[in-house]
């Protein structure tokens, strides 16, 4: 089994199957599984690994929309002290407190607060919690990209970062004495991300995967240990800078159709999906135009102008990441993405995935955005998430469409990647590594068996 394969996706589900998960009968939709697979010598091949994996995905969209109604409410009561029980009931209704009913009970999406701030002016205008570290970093990151059009992207605009990051297994999650294997993001070199040094790890015995490793690792093992937790740590330093280039639509050139060219406007199933209504989609925002570099930035502004950022749930539990940006026409930074990536493959530009971490001093996260190919330029940085959110002053929307900022720890350069050494069973996160992953010999380790911390120690800028 290669644990990073997630093609069967495309399978889909037996339409019972679909419709009682859809009623949010996960317990019948369980049984009616088995009874399937119980004449699995009868499936296609595909099939049966699709419906095996449908017992971890229930278990993940539960984990998904853990909330009750009251622990939503005394949430949201935090933020908004006169919030009635008419308020909650009305977002519900709405939609903008996101919910779904499991086994007869209606449970809340876990990250319902942020979304419900972001898309209800009501709610917004009435919560007392504000968020002086994200004001700040959104300050600190306007303030970097005037500088950057200012003076371009040269060393004045290179900073030293020293990072780290630490794993720790909750105690008793794995047996005493077998042994935990763990994977945590590691930075890739890359054209803006140079001069990596790894400065130390714990436990002593690691593996560093090859700089050239899409979904670059550093992985440990350890013994369990009968009433303790497992933490796994790395401590790294590395030189990013901004880009910023001046491409000039005029003197855009052929694309030579190489294996670059080919892999990179290929489908890479399941989220990277050519379908009928993305290809209609595709061919809707592109119209008549012919030149790479202005399709492309056609994509960017409709996705930008017309995708809602908005947390969802994790990126293992979708069949396919790209249709659901363009059907719902909302999403995070890396639904974005895929969706831009998606679009711009279809349309002939080759485009692919990187993420990481966006390491501003005031505020920290994970992130994903992408890249497109325009020739002569090289690879193009674009951040479509970014670019939603500058939409108010059109030369920092412009800017993410070929340029990016130097608060960025890249990890990844593609998506669902084989890690170094190979992970035994389905990873976590299907999808991306930003986080890290763990597993042990009889099972993965999924999120709620552990947690992460990232630490921005340094952030020093030439």
């Amino acid at each position: 089994m290669d644990s990073s394969d997630i093609g069967f996706l495309v399978a889909g589900l037996p339409e019972k199957v679909r419709e009682l998960e859809e009623r949010g009968l996960f317990k019948e939709a369980i049984l009616l599984l088995r009874n399937i697979l119980r004449d699995r010598h009868a499936l296609p091949a595909l099939l049966t690994s699709r419906l095996q994996w449908e017992f971890e995905r229930i278990e993940r969209t539960k984990n998904d929309y853990r909330l009750s109604r009251e622990e939503a409410h005394q949430i949201l009561s935090a933020v908004i002290p006169d919030l009635g029980r008419n308020d909650f009931d009305k977002w519900l209704q709405e939609g903008t407190i996101e919910s779904r009913e499991i086994e007869g009970q209606v449970r809340i999406f876990n990250s319902f607060l942020p979304n419900l701030l972001r898309d209800s002016a009501e709610a917004k205008r009435r919560a007392v919690q504000s968020d002086e570290a994200s004001a700040n970093a959104d300050r600190v990151l306007r303030e970097h990209i005037e500088n950057v059009l200012e003076k371009g992207s040269g060393d004045q605009n290179e900073c030293r970062n020293t990072v780290s990051m630490v794993l720790r297994l909750k105690p008793d999650v794995v047996p005493d004495g077998e042994i935990v294997r763990a994977w945590i993001p590691f930075p890739l070199r890359e054209p803006i991300q140079t001069e990596i040094e790894l400065v130390s790890a714990r436990p002593d015995s690691y593996v560093l995967a090859p700089e050239d490793t899409p979904q670059r690792t550093i992985y440990f093992e350890q013994a369990a240990k009968s009433g303790q937790e497992s933490r796994f740590e790395v401590h790294y330093e590395y030189t990013v800078s901004a880009s910023y280039r001046s491409a000039d639509s005029q003197h855009v050139e052929p694309y030579i159709r190489d294996q670059i060219y080919e892999q990179y406007t290929s489908e890479q199933l399941p989220h990277v999906a050519f379908t009928p209504y993305l290809e209609k989609l595709a061919e809707e925002i592109v119209a008549d135009e012919s030149n790479p570099y202005l399709k492309a930035w056609r994509i960017y502004d409709w996705i930008t102008k017309n995708v809602r950022y908005a947390l969802v749930p994790e990126y293992s539990t979708f069949e396919c990441i790209s249709d659901y940006a363009a059907r719902n026409l909302r999403g995070d930074c890396g639904i974005q993405a895929l969706l831009f990536i998606t679009l711009c493959r279809i349309s002939g530009i080759p485009a692919r995935w990187q993420s990481g971490w966006y390491l501003n001093p005031s505020r920290s996260s994970p992130h994903d955005w992408a890249q497109c190919l325009i020739e002569p330029y090289g690879w193009l940085y674009v951040d479509p998430s970014f670019g939603g959110h500058m939409k108010d002053k059109p030369e920092y929307h412009r800017f993410y469409f070929g340029n990016i900022d130097h608060f960025r720890l890249i990890t990844n350069i593609d998506i669902s990647s084989k890690f170094s050494p190979e992970k035994i069973h389905y990873r976590s996160d299907t999808v991306d590594n930003q986080r890290g992953e763990m597993e042990w010999k009889e099972a993965n380790l999924y999120f709620d068996k552990w947690d992460y911390q990232m630490k921005l120690l340094s952030h020093q800028v030439a």
